[in-house]
């Protein structure tokens, strides 16, 4: 999987193709995949960014399709639930997943200066954390993967490391 969200990429299609992997996954699924869910994938798929539950309920009252936190929670909470949008924690914002439909462990990488986030695929039960689960003894069912440093945007604006 590739790492999305730092490079420039066709949006229209990016948009399409994820709400038809969506809609398909619901129909399949026997999934309700009502008006105010789809509207809050879209919203984040739109914006390419994570945000918050409030900014999106925002939208929500301007388009008429709730005014309260309940509306836009619900909604959320479906699509972290299936994995159509992630939680990232550091943010306590959402973003659309890039991969939706495919089961995968998502590591995010966050911009520190313009919160700015793109989504990898992770191996939490390889590498170091795969090692240290392994030795002990643990099992690892699920993991949150968040990194923090400088996209390649604010990397061109900071000064050069010691």
């Amino acid at each position: 999987m590739d790492t999305i969200g730092f490079e420039q990429h066709d949006h229209k299609n990016c948009v399409k193709g994820a709400l038809s992997a969506v809609e398909a996954h619901c129909a399949a699924h026997k999934l309700q995949f009502t008006a105010v869910r789809r509207r809050v994938l879209e919203i984040l798929l739109s914006e390419h960014r994570a945000m918050g539950a409030y900014e999106i309920l925002d939208v929500l009252r301007d388009e008429g399709l709730g005014s309260q936190p309940p509306v836009a929670y619900r909604a959320l909470d479906f699509l972290v639930s299936h994995r159509f949008a992630h939680k990232v924690e550091r943010l306590n914002a959402f973003i659309a997943c890039t991969h939706p439909g495919e089961t995968h462990t998502p590591a995010f990488l966050i911009c520190r200066s313009c919160d700015a986030v793109a989504e990898a695929h992770a191996e939490p039960s390889k590498g170091m954390l795969g090692r240290v689960a392994s030795e002990t003894g643990f099992f690892i069912e699920q993991a949150v993967v968040e990194a923090i440093g400088l996209c390649p945007q604010c990397r061109k604006g900071a000064l050069p490391c010691p």
